[in-house]
C-alpha cells in the first residue's frame, strides 16, 4: 500500500488541496491519501510539527508525509538562512518539507535516520508558484514510485529548528505553555508526563492558569472522571498535559479555550507541595 499524508495551512475553501490530491493520483493511481490537517495557522511550522508528531506513529513503515506549510523555498547557499526543500527519513517513514524549522521542531531531541536536500531546486523558478505541489509532492511521488533518495537528493548533515517554547523546571515548579488548542477547545501543553512525574507519583500539586481561581489539583485518567461541565487535567495519548472541560466544546457549552480564555503560548504553572512545604492551596497564590 502506498500511503501519503498531507498537512498544510491551505484550508478547504479553495482549490489548493484538491489540486494536490489530483496531482498525486495522476502519478500514483493506487495511492491512499490521508489528510492530517489543512487548518494549520498560516506559516505556523511549530503547529504543523505538533500535529504530524502526534499521529505519525499510527502509520505503517514507508508512509510519506508531506508538510506544505511555509513551503516556498528560500535558496541561500552562503549560510543557514535558506529554506531548502528536503526529505527526512525517521523511524522508517519519510517526511517532505522545506527546511524552515519543521524538522527540528518535529524531532525535538531525537535524530533522523538520514536527512536529504533536494537537488536542482533552481532549475525552474516557475515551480515556486505552488511549491507544495510542484516541488514537495514531486519528491513524495518519486519515493512512492520506488525511487531512491540519492536519485534526486543529496545527503546533508544539518537542519533548522523552529523556536518553540520548552517546559522548564525550578524548585518544586514546572513552567509550561499551551502549544495547541484542538477543535473541542481543549488546551494541550508542552508539559509531558515524564517531566511531571519526576516530582513523584504521590506529590501533591496545584496546576494553575490565567487567574488564581482557575486551578486543578489532580490528574484524571479520562474526561468522565469528573462531572459534566467540570474542568479536568489529564495526560493525552501522546503523554502531554491537557486542560479541558468534560463534555464541553467551543461550539456547544464551551471548551477550556472559551471558558478560561486560554490561548496558545499562555503559561501553565504546576507547583508541587512536598510534605511540609505548604499547608493549603490558598498559600500558593
Amino acid at each position: 500500500m502506498k500511503i501519503i499524508t498531507l498537512t498544510t495551512d491551505m484550508g478547504l475553501n479553495d482549490h489548493y488541496v484538491a489540486s494536490l490530491k489530483g496531482t498525486i493520483l495522476k502519478s500514483v493511481p493506487d495511492a491512499s491519501i490521508i489528510d492530517i490537517s489543512h487548518s494549520v495557522s498560516p506559516f505556523d511550522i511549530s503547529e504543523a510539527a505538533y500535529l504530524v508528531r502526534s499521529c505519525y506513529k499510527d502509520f505503517p513503515n514507508g508512509t510519506v508525509h508531506v508538510v506544505g506549510v511555509d513551503s516556498e523555498p528560500v535558496v541561500n547557499f552562503s549560510g543557514a538562512d535558506g529554506s531548502f526543500p528536503s526529505v527526512m527519513k525517521f523511524q522508517e517513514q519519510y517526511f517532505v518539507s522545506c527546511d524552515n524549522g519543521f524538522f527540528g521542531a518535529f524531532l525535538k531531541e531525537e535524530k533522523p535516520e538520514s536527512f536529504w536536500r533536494m537537488d536542482n531546486v533552481l532549475s525552474n523558478p516557475r515551480l515556486f508558484k505552488f511549491p507544495t505541489k510542484n516541488v514537495l509532492l514531486q519528491a513524495a511521488v518519486r519515493l512512492m514510485n520506488g525511487e531512491a533518495l540519492e536519485d534526486f537528493a543529496s545527503q546533508f548533515d544539518e537542519y533548522k529548528n523552529a523556536l518553540t517554547p520548552v517546559a522548564v523546571t525550578e524548585s518544586n515548579l514546572i513552567k509550561g505553555y499551551v502549544i495547541h488548542i484542538d477543535s473541542y477547545g481543549n488546551a494541550i501543553t508542552n508539559i509531558d508526563e515524564s517531566l511531571f512525574y519526576n516530582f513523584g507519583k504521590e506529590t501533591p500539586f496545584v496546576l494553575y492558569f490565567k487567574r488564581k481561581e482557575y486551578y486543578i489539583d489532580e490528574i484524571s485518567g479520562a474526561y468522565n472522571e469528573v462531572p459534566q461541565g467540570e474542568k479536568v487535567a489529564l495526560f493525552n495519548e501522546n503523554g502531554l498535559l491537557e486542560i479541558a472541560i468534560n463534555r464541553g466544546a467551543n461550539n456547544s457549552t464551551g471548551g477550556a479555550e472559551q471558558l478560561f480564555g486560554l490561548r496558545i503560548n499562555d503559561m501553565i504553572r504546576v507547583e508541587f507541595t512536598p510534605k511540609g512545604s505548604r499547608d493549603t492551596i490558598d498559600s500558593l497564590f
